[in-house]
């Protein structure tokens, strides 16, 4: 499992891949209580950094070039 400090650096795809391994092990029904509120915590934890990952880049995508060089937000005008 990915430490804390960890989690932020991986990639958004490894991140997921460990929130989909944490989700199968608790729905296996294979997990005593202790163990499935820490690994419960962890995937909040992990599926909030995803978030915020997939925020970021949707801010990423929605920003346009101009001619000019600067950076602007991209507005999709009505026709």
């Amino acid at each position: 499992m990915a430490s804390k400090k960890d989690e932020k650096e991986l990639t958004f795809e490894e991140n997921l891949n460990e929130l989909e391994k944490i989700v199968k092990e608790l729905e296996s029904g294979e997990v005593n209580l202790d163990d499935a509120i820490n690994k419960f915590t962890e995937a909040i934890k992990i599926a909030k950094v995803c978030d915020e990952k997939l925020k970021n880049a949707e801010e990423n995508v929605n920003k346009i070039l101009n001619k000019d060089g600067s950076i602007s937000d991209f507005k999709l005008e009505d026709e």
